[in-house]
């Protein structure tokens, strides 16, 4: 066999898998989801919730300069913080956590009783728009809960204190006021949304 002909029977070759290769389909992203015993909780959710740990739902306070109760404690020491209030932000987590973990149960039962109408098909359009005005009633609540205790701790600190927290968890460094060296300034200022 000449080389003319083996590149011939290669590219034949290669032309008969090429559409095999494009009938295949891709995996939805939700691929093993349907297994869940709630689809729209993940167990890590499911755990989060059940912990009346934060999911997430405070960024606004926390993003923003507004200390969390659990990672105050956490930074106790680098921070500092007093004996006195190291008591009194453990007494205002500890309210939290249990209000919080009542209400993640809440909202855990409310997915859950969605997950069932869907399963069994005896949901409506009624009783959808029913238990989805539940569950935001739900989530806003314990939304309110972590974020509303977020407010508590500014009152507690020193200004210094706060900012040694954003400065522990990473916050305090403005990607506007220095920008690296090198970077062309109005394409960094863009990306980081920069006034």
């Amino acid at each position: 066999m000449n080389t003319r002909s083996g590149l011939a029977i290669l590219a034949c070759l290669a032309f008969v898998t090429v559409p095999a290769q494009a009938e295949t389909k891709p995996h939805s992203q939700y691929g093993g989801q349907e297994n869940r015993d709630i689809k729209s909780l993940s167990p890590a959710d499911i755990d989060e919730l059940q912990s009346g740990s934060g999911w997430g739902l405070a960024k606004a306070a926390e993003l923003n300069g507004v200390p969390e109760p659990a990672h105050l404690l956490e930074l106790k020491d680098e921070i500092p913080l007093t004996q006195e209030q190291v008591a009194t932000i453990t007494e205002t987590y500890q309210l939290m956590q249990a209000r919080a973990i009542e209400q993640g149960e809440t909202l855990i039962r409310l997915e859950r009783e969605l997950e069932q109408g869907f399963r069994n098909q005896t949901i409506t359009e009624e009783t959808l728009k029913s238990k989805l005005g539940e569950i935001a009633m739900s989530l806003g609540q314990l939304r309110y809960i972590h974020l509303s205790t977020h407010l508590k701790t500014p009152e507690l600190l020193s200004p210094e204190q706060i900012a040694r927290y954003n400065s522990l968890r990473g916050y305090s460094e403005n990607p506007c006021a220095r920008p690296p060296e090198g970077h062309d300034l109005a394409r960094w200022r863009a990306h980081n949304n920069c006034e």
